[in-house]
């Protein structure tokens, strides 16, 4: 299980940090692993080398929202529901954490052990880190893009898959 401590601006405008926990259990890992032809990692993989960001973005999403959770006060359980990934992705908490992990791939790998059950990590990074970089584009190639590739934009600003800078 990881604990992971958020700091974030919440929508009345206040600094705030809180913890948030996430863990996929064994089965849920085997789930993945199964659902995706050829294997979970080996699917990725392919999908890094095909430079798929949407698909990439998409993935990273999932794991994020089924990984979310809270522990039972008497710890025997964590639970994890609709309603629970719901109020997590509405967050800011959530749209933090997202673009650390789409931006950092040390924290990717980091986050992906966190959440495997502890017996599984053999202590060293054993996730491949995926080699998503966000497409960088400046102030002024978003005024040349055509009215169709704007109306995009802001989905590809949220999904992390667009970064603008002002250079």
């Amino acid at each position: 299980m990881l604990k992971k401590t958020i700091k974030y601006t919440d929508f009345n405008g206040e600094e705030t940090s809180e913890d948030f926990l996430f863990h996929l259990s064994k089965a849920e890992l085997v789930e993945l692993e199964m659902s995706h032809e050829g294997g979970f990692v080996a699917s990725m993989q392919k999908v890094v080398e095909a430079e798929d960001n949407k698909t990439i973005i998409e993935e990273f999403k999932k794991i994020i929202l089924q990984s979310y959770g809270k522990k039972s006060l008497d710890g025997k359980r964590f639970i994890k529901n609709q309603t629970l990934r719901d109020e997590f992705e509405s967050s800011e908490a959530y749209s933090t954490l997202f673009m650390e992990l789409v931006t950092d791939t040390d924290a990717a790998i980091e986050f992906m052990n966190g959440i495997i059950p502890g017996d599984l990590v053999p202590g060293e990074a054993t996730v491949t880190p995926l080699k998503f970089e966000p497409k960088t584009m400046t102030m002024k190639e978003v005024r040349e893009l055509s009215d169709d590739e704007y109306k995009q934009l802001s989905e590809k600003i949220v999904s992390g898959e667009i970064v603008i800078t002002n250079d």
